[in-house]
């Protein structure tokens, strides 16, 4: 154990995450036993890396251009001729799948320039075509088609085909890189394929999907993802039924970081008592409508009865059988930060993905995309992934249909802040903010890894 580790151990004696994981029992997996968080500078860091144009336009083209970053799921092009469209900032790439595979290519048109297909769009299309001019390339990208084609002799059909972008997928999530140099997707993951070696989401699908239009840089707005330090002032009726100040942070590689938050476990800043039936009872009250509320067994815990609970739904539901997974694999918030942008939960109980990017070509807004996976059908019935839910900044999650009413509360309070937090940047004399040591370690490490990025780029 580190000095780190251990100051935190003596901090929160007994309800450090490893002390809350193991109470469940001795099933935890080896890379929930890992702790990992070293020594990092106490620098202040200046406010003009989110204010900046010009700190901006840097990271767009020696970051965003040379990194892998998320685009979309499997799901979302699963057939011969599906096609999805991401964008990041004035950069948009259109990804296809062919007979051959996936394939990724710059979304402009050859000839002039033109969208080959519009942001943000999905579809089916039997090939690629320009709508302004009627060229056409094969889903593999390969021109079959140019109008009056005498009159370009200049070009060869090598030349005449869409310029491609790298697209490589893991565990039914797709990723693109511009840098056609760059390693491969499974070197760029680092830790991540043997962390998730047993948590497959590829049999999984985006059951619901909501966008959010955030006033703030791409960085703010995730940041407030990345530490609990905030929840017992934003989040006060969570801090009895959730740990807070005593995740686990771990930064475990140069592109991987994690915070593992136990649920049905008060926070050590709660000054309510509760029995373990309080305790599972608080934590169910959104099901009391629909679902008996189980009782807790003398002697048991409630994440013990939560997760028998979900257990049995899962076998029942989806045919599932999870009686291998750990409580804390079955419950517990299990926050992979996937850099530069994207955060993966892989736990049964709390399966989804939040991804934040620059909104358009603006440094000073932001897009919150979350996507909430469900098992696929196991009875053959037809399903899809979800569309996009969008909307606006002043307006509130719980009016997304759907959309469990605790979580929306929660995602409120933590977008509300953002506008708060940007204008505060703007208004500061100090001009930069200072970070915890531990609890805020992940969003320095960001920023650690976007001046290796920078770095890199000057080099050049």
């Amino acid at each position: 154990m580190d000095d780190l580790a251990q100051a935190v151990r003596d901090h929160y004696p007994g309800q450090t995450y490893q002390d809350i994981a193991r109470a469940d029992g001795d099933d935890l997996p080896a890379q929930l036993r890992r702790q990992s968080n070293p020594a990092q500078s106490t620098a202040d860091i200046a406010f003009d890396r989110y204010t900046s144009r010009a700190f901006y336009d840097a990271e767009m083209r020696n970051v965003w251009r040379k990194v892998w970053q998320f685009a979309c799921r499997e799901e979302h092009v699963r057939e011969v001729g599906d096609n999805y469209v991401y964008d990041i900032g004035r950069h948009s790439i259109l990804i296809v799948r062919a007979e051959d595979g996936l394939h990724a290519f710059h979304n402009s048109c050859i000839h002039r320039g033109t969208k080959l297909k519009p942001s943000g769009s999905t579809g089916w299309s039997p090939s690629i075509a320009c709508p302004f001019h009627g060229w056409e390339w094969s889903l593999d990208g390969a021109i079959e088609k140019i109008p009056c084609r005498w009159e370009f002799p200049q070009l060869t059909d090598e030349a005449a085909a869409l310029r491609s972008v790298r697209v490589e997928s893991w565990n039914g999530f797709v990723f693109i890189n511009m840098d056609r140099e760059a390693a491969p997707l499974a070197d760029y993951l680092e830790v991540v394929p043997e962390h998730f070696a047993h948590w497959d989401l590829s049999g999984w699908y985006v059951h619901t999907h909501v966008r959010k239009r955030l006033s703030g840089n791409w960085k703010l707005a995730q940041e407030a993802f990345m530490e609990a330090y905030h929840t017992p002032v934003a989040h006060p009726e969570m801090t009895h039924v959730v740990s807070d100040h005593n995740m686990q942070h771990d930064i475990l590689s140069r592109h991987v970081s994690r915070d593992l938050c136990a649920m049905a476990s008060p926070s050590p800043t709660s000054t309510r008592q509760q029995t373990q039936q309080q305790l599972l009872d608080s934590m169910l009250m959104g099901d009391g409508s629909t679902v008996a509320k189980p009782t807790v067994p003398e002697g048991g815990t409630a994440r013990g009865v939560m997760a028998d609970q979900l257990r049995r739904q899962m076998a029942e539901e989806f045919g599932l059988d999870f009686s291998n997974r750990s409580v804390p694999e079955m419950i517990d918030s299990l926050k992979y930060n996937i850099f530069p942008n994207l955060f993966v939960y892989p736990s049964v109980g709390l399966p989804l993905l939040q991804l934040f990017r620059p909104d358009g070509d603006s440094h000073d807004h932001a897009i919150f995309d979350q996507m909430v996976f469900r098992p696929k059908p196991i009875d053959g019935s037809d399903w899809e992934p979800a569309e996009p839910v969008i909307i606006e900044e002043h307006q509130s999650f719980t009016e997304v249909e759907g959309m469990d009413p605790f979580l929306a509360s929660v995602l409120d309070q933590d977008t509300d802040i953002m506008r708060w937090q940007r204008e505060g940047m703007y208004a500061s004399d100090k001009g930069a903010e200072t970070l915890s040591i531990y609890q805020e370690s992940r969003i320095r490490h960001l920023h650690d890894t976007i001046d290796h990025y920078l770095a890199k780029g000057d080099a050049r």
